[in-house]
């Protein structure tokens, strides 16, 4: 049956490809709402923006007069809240404004969508699903052996990650106080099509096309398990649907890699795909830049839960889907230059402490 989603965050990285998964995979209806902060772009929507049960509203989630608003008005069936500011080194810089997007934000559309709810008949009640999606960096971090599972306890230690961890025990709070209906998925380092140029894979594939320098931070020992965002957008929409009221899933890739791998990976991906006789093997970029201030060692995701009580398992391995996205790169120019351009012209961040 049609339902009614609501996506926060819905012009984001993660955002959209749960939107284009929505829209050109399901019969669904979907409304967006986004911010559009620096980085939401409503270009990653283009691929469904004509369909007719596709729409879009700009709004700030922590407006709560507007909330209240879109909500009584659309009438969703599901709310799945992507909405967040997510770099790390961002959140070193400026950690304000991840407290009241991430924190104040979700407490605000908490409150919408449980005085909506509250509304609803009984049936609609029962249907209805309050999903939010967070990090496995609320976990903290890991040592070399071992895997974040749904019931690891929570030890954030950046800005971001202690911003995330608080809007998820506000929503589980809503649950267990309230009855709102919610789910919480915390998922592993996503990368793909559509990615701001601010995080590792996307930054180095248009870094290693333009020539210019790999930063990598330390040594580049730093532990991450990669998520194909189309693997994940997937998972989002099968937990909104068949996930049990009040749970946690973990999703991940189980694909460890260091960074230092991952931008070799990079660099040899793109010597093959876009030779340059002027810039050379790209491995000759690499340059070690001084460590992320309370960088995290490893992250990985034990993903065994959601794969034994709802059947998912990514489709890609990190090589195939890392071959998928610098191809995407490659064929989406314009999209990227134009962020290039003008937002975001790959500049360190996170640097102040």
């Amino acid at each position: 049956m049609a339902k009614r989603y609501l996506v926060t965050g819905g012009a984001g990285f993660i955002g959209s490809a749960v939107v284009r998964k929505l829209v050109s995979g399901t019969s669904h209806q979907v409304l967006v709402v986004d911010k559009l902060t620096y980085a939401g772009n409503l270009d990653s929507l283009n691929p469904v923006a004509s369909s007719d049960r596709y729409r879009f509203v700009r709004a700030d989630i922590a407006d709560a007069q507007q909330m209240q608003a879109v909500i009584s008005e659309y009438q969703p069936d599901v709310i799945m809240h992507l909405a967040a500011e997510s770099h790390v080194d961002r959140s070193i810089d400026g950690p304000g404004e991840f407290v009241q997007t991430n924190v104040v934000g979700t407490f605000t559309l908490l409150q919408a969508a449980l005085a909506y709810w509250n509304r609803l008949d009984a049936a609609r009640r029962d249907a209805f699903r309050f999903h939010h999606i967070s990090t496995d960096e609320v976990f903290g971090s890991l040592g070399e052996e071992g895997f974040f599972h749904e019931e690891y306890p929570y030890q954030p230690n950046s800005p971001y990650s202690a911003s995330k961890a608080a809007s998820d025990h506000f929503v589980r709070a809503w649950h267990h106080t309230y009855g709102l209906p919610t789910l919480i998925t915390n998922c592993s380092n996503n990368y793909g099509p559509y990615h701001f140029p601010e995080k590792l894979i996307p930054l180095m594939i248009l870094n290693a096309l333009e020539g210019k320098p790999l930063p990598v931070y330390g040594k580049g020992e730093n532990v991450r398990d990669w998520l194909y965002v189309e693997d994940h957008a997937e998972a989002l929409i099968l937990v909104a649907e068949k996930g049990r009221v009040g749970e946690n899933y973990n999703i991940g890739g189980w694909n460890e890699r260091t960074n230092i791998d991952v931008v070799r990976s990079i660099c040899h991906l793109t010597d093959e795909m876009a030779p340059s006789d002027a810039i050379g093997p790209r491995e000759k970029l690499i340059s070690y830049v001084t460590d992320r201030p309370g960088h995290d060692l490893r992250y990985a995701i034990d993903a065994s839960k959601i794969e034994r009580e709802l059947g998912w398992r990514p489709a890609e391995t990190f090589e195939s889907g890392l071959r998928k996205t610098v191809a995407w790169y490659l064929d989406n120019q314009a999209w990227w230059e134009r962020i290039r351009s003008g937002v975001y012209r790959g500049e360190r961040l996170g640097a102040a402490v």
